[in-house]
């Protein structure tokens, strides 16, 4: 088994026992699933918070909400993939499907990966501007550089605790702060459920949308699962795995729905009630001054950059497994099929920044990009879980196949919705 995968498998779902379990294993179960917080405040997400909150105020907390859901339920089915059958989402559907079907379906996956590639590059250079005045396009250059570095090394692993730290010091300090803000919360408490579509908003929905649930996390989400290679180790293994992966997706992404909710919060409470309209990320460092004072700015950018290096990684890896399983292999950075997938979509991501004008909106759009693609991703991973040929006796039963086809026909409603209304 390749070592990035191993090492993959240990870091986000820990190691597997069996037989009795008490409280103190159940929370090693949950615990490494925290780090899967760290994409729910990356760049992306900074920015689609920030222009939601400041723009509309509380009026689109329910896209939180619902994406949280829809990514609950997406994430634990995509896993079910991985345990069940020892592959990832672009392994089976390159096995699977017509060939011309998984094309069509990895291509767009790829350009999805290079999207939010370039969106967590921009934010990192928008960080490094932030600190030292670096032009974007320079600074792109530097993270790139930086995240293909530690891929193609596979040296990530020496200071990703770091970094996963350091950013979730941040992501806590946008639920605390919202302490300290005064909050109109019987109108956040409405809007986190009544769907409300503000004049204006499309954009804003489909980036929020795009940016909790991300397409390439679902195949990323697949590939680490599966290189555990759960499906080698006999029934119990499989169902204890399947039971303890739903608990730790559940309580991760209620973290990851909290961490959101409290950004567009700030962002109405700080900007909206003012009638500032953020058009910049420097400006969501202000929403951190209550806590953190003159310091905020420093911190928020070197967050940012942390963030945007880390989730630039993760979006890489997405690539190369993309890339890979069109071959039908697994991720392995030292193979070429692998490494050409990392390498393009990073240049392909930098060359793009070199024709965005406005940064904040560079980030805002990448993330309606991955909303645009979300619906193929998303009827791909339902009709391969939903397959007996593919799942066997794991496959999904009639009323998860409903609600799987039901997020699907939910997200394409709201992408003809946004696009007619634009």
């Amino acid at each position: 088994m390749h070592e990035i995968r191993k090492r993959l498998a240990q870091v986000v779902w820990g190691d597997v026992h069996t037989g009795h379990r008490g409280g103190l294993e159940i929370l090693k179960a949950i615990g490494p699933g925290l780090l899967v917080t760290v994409g729910f405040i990356d760049p992306g997400n900074w920015a689609s918070n920030m222009a939601a909150g400041s723009t509309f105020g509380y009026a689109l907390l329910w896209v939180v909400t619902l994406s949280t859901i829809m990514l609950i339920l997406l994430q634990h089915n995509v896993a079910h993939l991985g345990i069940v059958t020892g592959e990832c989402l672009a392994e089976s559907a390159t096995r699977h499907l017509p060939r011309p079907v998984a094309f069509v379906a990895l291509s767009t996956a790829m350009l999805a990966s290079i999207a939010t590639a370039m969106a967590e590059v921009l934010g990192g250079a928008i960080a490094l501007q932030m600190l030292f005045g670096l032009p974007v396009r320079v600074g792109s250059i530097l993270v790139a550089l930086v995240a293909l570095a530690l891929l193609l090394t596979n040296s990530y692993q020496r200071i990703e605790r770091i970094i996963i730290g350091f950013v979730s010091l941040i992501g806590l300090a946008f639920l605390v702060e919202i302490l300290l803000v005064d909050v109109d919360w019987p109108t956040a408490a409405w809007s986190w459920v009544v769907p409300s579509m503000p004049a204006g908003s499309p954009v804003v929905v489909m980036s929020v949308l795009g940016a909790v649930v991300m397409p390439h996390n679902l195949f990323l989400h697949s590939e680490i699962i599966q290189s555990a290679r759960y499906d080698e180790r006999g029934e119990g293994v499989i169902r204890q795995r399947l039971d303890d992966e739903f608990v730790d997706t559940l309580f991760s992404m209620v973290v990851g729905w909290a961490i959101n909710s409290a950004m567009v919060i700030l962002a109405a409470s700080t900007f909206w009630k003012a009638g500032i309209q953020v058009t910049d990320l420097a400006q969501a460092a202000d929403t951190l001054t209550p806590m953190l004072g003159r310091a905020a700015s420093v911190i928020f950018a070197l967050a940012l950059l942390m963030a945007g290096i880390s989730s630039s990684i993760t979006a890489g890896m997405a690539a190369g497994t993309i890339s890979s399983g069109a071959m039908g292999e697994p991720y392995d950075i030292h193979d070429r099929h692998s490494s050409v997938g990392v390498v393009t979509t990073f240049v392909l991501a930098v060359a793009a920044i070199f024709f965005v004008s406005d940064p904040f909106q560079g980030l805002v759009l990448s993330q309606a990009a991955l909303s645009v693609q979300l619906p193929i991703t998303i009827f791909l991973q339902i009709y391969l879980t939903s397959s007996g040929r593919v799942m066997g006796k794991y496959a999904n039963g009639a009323r998860m196949r409903a609600v799987l086809v039901g997020i699907g026909l939910i997200v394409t409603a709201l992408n003809v919705y946004s696009l007619l209304g634009l």
